[in-house]
């Protein structure tokens, strides 16, 4: 099957399409190459299935073409391949070496019942299905160009070179497409100059200074879209990520039920739940914690519970369950969690709901920020590394954009003590937000 990639064709029957394999039929890669070309009125398409530019579809799925046979009314079904055909433009890339040096013919061709007939090229190697006899143009256009001095691989490295060959055996068709093309050619150094002057004439409004400013901006915008909403301008650390942007009165109130569990722990029930690790590390060493007020032990057993809900739905890849984090999680929270933790995606006839690198990211960040908010703005950023299963640079990263200031310090009791544990800390003022930086520069290893 082929699909142009500047158009739609009106009468198909009208083309002919040549298949071309690789002469090396005993190397595994090469001998499932093909090349098809085609010729329209005014332009020559080509298509392959290796390079750079071979269409991903081939390998994530498989086709199939359906033979309809209208007397017996039995349908015949092949294997097919999608040949994405790109017009052969002055300076695009150059087969026509190929095919003398590599590829032969495959007979039949895409449409046999038209015959291979003329092969669209300089080289026309084909076989004439009416009459069955080769044509021997291929070594009439290889010595017309040793007549004129230049090899088959001197045309390729050379566009005017290929213009001239077509002036000299090209078809009237492939003539009319080279005037075209000379039409339509805009020189490189007007573009050049163009482009020259008008990023000169936007630095001189600008200025290169608010130009990089809005490059920078332009980064932090795109971080930001994962991140919970910051105000630069609060007064107390409690106010530049609010609480009420993590979780709406109604959601908070919805957590009074589940959250009574965690409330009311006693130690031995304590001492259970670390046994059979039925919550993550940060929600255990907490809990050890908890307030002798009841309003404050109240409120923390509801943050904990809401991150560790986070934490345990970071984990998952696609959500197929309605309620994916079981019947006690009340209803506006798992909708809160697909709605704003999921994107969707189509797979298998339906859609689904996938946590994506980037919404993993963002489940961390608006764990990070709970987590401040549960430890007076102040959260061991390695534990939730570790319960997040993240990279440390990943956690790094994420603490970074929210404005933290990262540093070092011995872990907590009983979790890697000889580990070097990071500290997230959210203080005023906010630490200057910088771009990113791409990517980081690996040691050398000696």
């Amino acid at each position: 099957a082929v699909r142009f990639a500047n158009g739609r064709l009106l009468r198909p029957d009208s083309l002919r399409f040549t298949v071309y394999r690789n002469r090396d039929r005993a190397h595994p890669r090469k001998r499932h190459r093909r090349i098809v070309v085609s010729e329209t009125e005014r332009l020559c398409y080509v298509g392959h299935n290796f390079g750079s530019e071979v269409m991903k579809c081939n390998s994530l799925c498989r086709y199939f073409v359906g033979v309809l046979d209208k007397n017996s009314g039995q349908m015949e079904v092949y294997n097919a391949e999608i040949f994405n055909m790109q017009p052969l433009l002055s300076g695009g890339r150059c087969w026509g070496s190929q095919l003398l040096g590599c590829f032969v013919p495959l007979v039949p061709a895409l449409f046999p019942r038209h015959g291979v007939g003329r092969i669209p090229s300089l080289v026309r190697a084909g076989r004439d299905s009416g009459r069955g006899r080769h044509r021997e143009s291929g070594v009439e256009v290889q010595q017309g160009l040793q007549r004129m001095g230049v090899t088959h691989r001197g045309v390729c490295s050379s566009v005017l070179q290929m213009d001239l060959c077509i002036e000299a055996f090209g078809t009237s068709k492939q003539k009319r497409a080279l005037s075209s093309r000379r039409m339509n050619t805009v020189g490189s150094d007007i573009v050049s100059t163009a482009v020259t002057k008008a990023a000169a004439n936007v630095i001189d409004a600008k200025g290169v200074t608010a130009l990089m400013q809005d490059m920078a901006q332009d980064d932090v915008q795109n971080v930001s879209a994962f991140l919970p909403p910051c105000h630069e301008d609060a007064d107390r650390p409690e106010d530049v990520y609010k609480f009420e942007d993590i979780l709406s009165p109604a959601e908070y109130e919805a957590l009074r039920v589940p959250a009574a569990a965690l409330a009311g722990v006693t130690a031995e029930e304590m001492a259970k739940r670390a046994e059979e690790r039925s919550h993550c590390s940060f929600v255990l060493e907490e809990l050890k914690f908890l307030p002798t007020d009841e309003r404050s032990r109240d409120h923390k057993a509801r943050c904990l519970w809401f991150l560790d809900t986070l934490i345990r739905f970071s984990h998952l890849k696609v959500i197929k369950k309605r309620h994916p984090m079981g019947p006690e999680c009340p209803h506006i929270i798992s909708r809160k969690l697909m709605k704003n933790f999921t994107s969707l995606t189509y797979n298998d006839g339906s859609i689904q709901n996938l946590i994506s690198a980037s919404m993993k990211a963002k489940i961390t960040a608006y764990v990070i920020v709970l987590a401040l908010h549960i430890n007076n703005f102040q959260t061991d950023l390695t534990v939730l590394q570790n319960d997040m299963k993240l990279p440390e640079s990943r956690i790094l990263d994420i603490a970074k954009a929210l404005r933290l200031r990262v540093s070092k310090a011995k872990g907590l009791p009983g979790l890697e003590n000889d580990q070097n544990h990071k500290l997230g800390t959210l203080s005023l003022p906010l630490p200057t937000q910088k771009a990113p930086e791409g990517q980081r520069k690996r040691k050398k290893m000696n």
